[in-house]
């Protein structure tokens, strides 16, 4: 898909006075809609006001106010005149349109039975634009992959820095056998379809040839369920945070298949806090542990093994703060102290 196509899917769905506003499409990060307030754009994870006139602003004066009318262009644009077809998903606060880009939606939510029945009287929409990057994975691929051997991996990251982009792009490169001796059989669980963005049962962004996703699954469930359906050799999931989570990787683990995963954290010792990762991580699990940079997208800043010895650092001044830490090993324990 090209950048044009790739991006079409939210010129189309914008409501008109928006539309005509918004100029630059390729570096626009997210849309934040909300009714009587102005429209908020996110540019390169840079704030701006959506101009009045067309652009951007810093002057909230200037800036574009959204109105009734355009809430309703909206969300008819998005279910194409058919808002109950929708209705499943937009309970789930979110649905996913062509090219991959989410819609996040917030408004009067209908309660029945202790369970959300529906979301009504919609006011506040986040539309993130997807931008997948390809070669994001390649540096970490060798930590990853020796000869034909998959290591177990834990992607470590502050939200909204980038661990799914990482993922992502890993999956495309074990999947197409880029660059590495072959391909692989790649199930993914997109619980919330922000891997492969899928719409209409298609990944919009590239999962490589060999990938199998299950979209809008539960985590635990759906590694089961590739698992016994699918004979993935590796299961890639996303921010995985439950005990049921950390139960269906051991299992999956114990059958002989790999998991990459991703979950939420500043490091290797928040991680291991955790009473749902703590056995994991004691008894060496996972065979890497990837940490990326607070404050920055996508960028590494360790590689661990199990054992707690570092395979990558990134800067200087990192590696003098690393000398200050404390590694203790004692058979399969792995206690690391800041």
């Amino acid at each position: 898909m090209d950048k044009k196509e790739c991006y079409r899917g939210i010129y189309n769905i914008l409501p008109l006075e928006i539309r005509k506003r918004v100029q630059d499409f390729e570096r626009l990060n997210e849309i934040r809609i909300r009714s009587g307030k102005p429209v908020v754009l996110h540019y390169d994870n840079c704030e701006f006001f959506l101009d009045n006139n067309k652009g951007v602003t810093h002057d909230r004066k200037c800036a574009y106010i959204v109105k009734e009318q355009d809430i309703k262009q909206l969300i008819d644009y998005i279910c194409n005149y058919s808002r109950y077809a929708f209705s499943e998903q937009l309970r789930n606060g979110y649905l996913t349109i062509e090219g991959g880009h989410r819609i996040g939606v917030a408004g009067r939510v209908i309660v029945e039975e202790g369970r959300v029945k529906d979301l009504s009287n919609i006011s506040f929409i986040n539309i993130r634009i997807a931008h997948q990057i390809k070669g994001a994975g390649k540096k970490v691929i060798p930590y990853i992959l020796n000869g034909e051997q998959i290591y177990n991996t834990l992607i470590i990251s502050p939200p909204g820095c980038g661990k799914t982009t990482l993922l992502r792009d890993i999956i495309r490169i074990l999947s197409d056998g880029e660059g590495i001796p072959k391909g692989y059989n790649v199930g993914v669980i997109d619980e919330r379809s922000e891997i492969g963005a899928c719409y209409k049962g298609v990944p919009q962004n590239d999962l490589g040839c060999r990938a199998d996703v299950l979209d809008g699954c539960p985590k635990a469930e759906g590694m089961m369920m590739l698992l016994r359906s699918m004979s993935p050799k590796v299961i890639a999931v996303d921010e995985i945070g439950s005990g049921k989570d950390a139960e269906a990787i051991e299992y999956i683990m114990k059958s002989g298949t790999n998991v990459i995963a991703t979950v939420h954290g500043l490091d290797m010792g928040e991680i291991r806090d955790k009473p749902v990762f703590n056995r994991l991580v004691r008894e060496g699990a996972f065979k890497r542990y990837i940490v990326l940079e607070g404050g920055m997208v996508g960028r590494v800043s360790r590689i661990f093994d199990e054992r707690g010895s570092i395979l990558y650092i990134r800067t200087q001044r990192e590696q003098e703060c690393l000398k200050r830490e404390s590694h203790i090993v004692k058979g399969k324990n792995v206690v690391m102290t800041a």
